[in-house]
C-alpha cells in the first residue's frame, strides 16, 4: 500500500500456471478516481486467474491447433473482455466500478519466450532494460471500449513487448515511479528505487527478495513508495 493511500491497496496481482510449460502473470491499478479501485483491480485478477484455468484444462483434454504466444494472450484478453461485459451487465456495474490499468505476462517456460501487454500505465524490465508505459497518468481503461468489437479494439494495442531468452524480468504497476523519502535515516547514500527492485540481483536467492528490498529502501533509504504497488519479478536459474 502506498504511503498516501490509507483504507486498501488498489493494486493487485496474479501468477499462474496454464501448463507446466506455461505462466500467467499479471498486475493491476485501479484507478484512484473511480469508484471502489480495489474491487477492479482485484476483480479483473480473479478473472485472469479462472481464465487459466479453463485454458489448462482445455489444453490437457482438447487436441488444439498449435497457437503463437502472440495469439494465446489475444485468445486470453479476448475471454477477459467476454467476463467483464457480462459482469458489468449482470451485476449492473456502473463504468467506473470497472477501471482498472494491467500488465499481462504470457511466458513459455520450455521455450524461453514470452510476450507482454500493457494496458493503461506500468513499468516493464526485461533483460535490465525498463520500459515505462505512460499516459499522463489519463490511461485508455479497458472499461471504455467493452461496447466495441473486440478484434477492432485489440489490433490498436501497442503497448506489446515479445522477448526470448528471458534471465530476468519484471513487470510493475506505476507505483514503482513514486518512491520518496518519508522518514529521516542515517545514510548520505542515494539509491535508484526501480533499477534496486527491477534489476540489482541481490538477494536473488531468496523468494522474499522483493520484501526485503522494500524493507530496506524503507529503513535504510527512508524510501517508500506514496502510491500502491504491484510487482512481478521472475529471474531464470539455468
Amino acid at each position: 500500500m502506498g504511503d498516501y493511500h490509507t483504507h486498501h491497496c488498489e493494486d493487485y496481482l496474479i501468477t499462474k500456471k496454464i501448463s507446466s510449460d506455461k505462466i500467467i502473470c499479471a498486475v493491476m491499478d485501479g484507478c484512484s478516481t473511480a469508484m471502489d479501485s480495489h474491487f477492479s483491480s482485484t476483480l479483473v485478477g480473479k478473472l485472469l486467474r479462472k481464465i487459466a484455468v479453463e485454458k489448462g484444462y482445455q489444453e490437457l483434454y482438447e487436441n488444439n491447433s498449435i497457437k503463437s504466444l502472440d495469439e494465446e494472450l489475444k485468445d486470453i484478453v479476448q475471454s477477459l473482455f467476454k467476463e467483464i461485459f457480462f459482469l458489468k451487465n449482470r451485476l449492473m456495474l456502473d463504468e467506473k466500478e470497472l477501471l482498472t490499468t494491467f500488465i499481462i505476462l504470457l511466458y513459455n517456460i520450455k521455450e524461453n519466450k514470452g510476450i507482454i501487454l500493457s494496458i493503461g500505465d506500468g513499468v516493464i524490465c526485461v533483460n535490465g532494460k525498463i520500459t515505462e508505459f505512460d499516459r499522463n497518468n489519463k490511461p485508455d481503461y479497458l472499461a471504455y471500449h467493452l461496447h466495441e468489437d473486440f478484434e477492432q479494439w485489440y489490433i490498436q494495442q501497442n503497448q506489446k513487448i515479445s522477448f526470448d531468452h528471458l534471465n530476468d524480468i519484471s513487470i510493475s504497476t506505476d507505483g514503482i515511479l513514486t518512491f520518496s523519502k518519508v522518514k529521516k535515516t542515517n545514510t548520505p547514500e542515494t539509491i535508484n528505487a526501480t533499477e534496486y527492485l527491477m534489476i540489482d540481483s541481490s538477494q536473488d536467492d531468496s523468494e522474499e527478495m522483493l520484501n526485503k528490498k522494500l524493507k530496506k529502501l524503507e529503513h535504510h533509504y527512508g524510501l517508500k513508495p506514496t502510491d500502491d504497488l504491484a510487482i512481478i519479478r521472475i529471474i531464470r536459474k539455468y
